[in-house]
């Protein structure tokens, strides 16, 4: 079954709201009556209409500023302004009010069907506000921790051994100085016949006098060789392989 349209009229002229409720009553509308627009404003705010048609001239309020009011409160209603003294001036205020149509007196019953189909037609709805949808969240991307942390890692093991590893120099370039001169000073006295003779008694002589500081050069590097391997085996432990995707 068709739903009921409801209009209503206001018109200071009982006559009027008699004629629209004998033309439309038997064609699906309910039509209501209001005497003024003071009258007209209040049944809106109690009741629900699909049109309002408004006559032009009344006492008090005349039909503009019904239709502003309306329009001003509830701007889906369509309304349609009935005059028999029309004019430029009025029907440009009444576009600007928003008015969609203009029925001119004297009325007919085809016109009052007619402006009455054409005005329900043009009923929009409220219109809810638009709630943009909300964007997709991306995925955090992993963050570079572990090889910035392997970086500053390694940075500080290295400041932490270069003291040791300029003890181990200092320690070492000594005997390696000393090696190479006795290396050279030997090849000097091998090229001489004489010299060769000697040179038994004389390497046993330096490996005596040498063996003390080979001892304590073992003494000394052996510890920080041995600190560095186990260094090097947790670094390469803890650093030593990318974390898995």
């Amino acid at each position: 079954m068709t739903a009921l349209r409801k209009v209503l009229v206001v018109d200071d002229d009982p006559v009027v709201g008699a004629s629209f409720n004998r033309v439309l009553s038997g064609k699906g509308y309910i039509v209501v009556a209001a005497e003024n627009g003071a009258d007209a404003l209040a049944k809106l705010k109690d009741e629900k209409f699909d049109a309002v048609f408004t006559d032009l001239r009344m006492p008090g309020m005349d039909g503009l500023q019904v239709a502003e009011s309306i329009k001003a409160t509830q701007p889906w209603i369509p309304v349609v302004l009935v005059t028999g003294y029309g004019s430029a001036a009025n029907e440009a205020r009444a576009r600007a009010a928003g008015v969609v149509d203009f029925l001119r007196k004297p009325l007919s019953p085809d016109m009052i069907e007619d402006s009455a189909a054409n005005a329900v037609r043009t009923v929009t709805t409220p219109m809810a506000p638009v709630i943009a949808p909300a964007a997709p969240e991306v995925p955090a991307q992993p963050e570079a921790q572990p090889a910035a942390r392997g970086g500053q890692l390694r940075n500080i093991a290295l400041f932490l051994s270069a003291p040791f590893v300029g003890l181990v120099y200092a320690v070492l370039l000594p005997f390696v100085g000393l090696g190479m001169l006795l290396w050279f000073a030997g090849q000097a006295l091998w090229k001489q016949p004489k010299a060769r003779e000697a040179l038994g008694a004389a390497k046993v002589a330096l490996q005596l006098a040498v063996a003390p500081f080979v001892g304590l050069a073992y003494l000394i590097v052996l510890p920080f060789a041995a600190l560095g391997m186990l260094a090097w085996m947790a670094t390469k432990a803890a650093f030593g392989r990318a974390p898995a995707e």
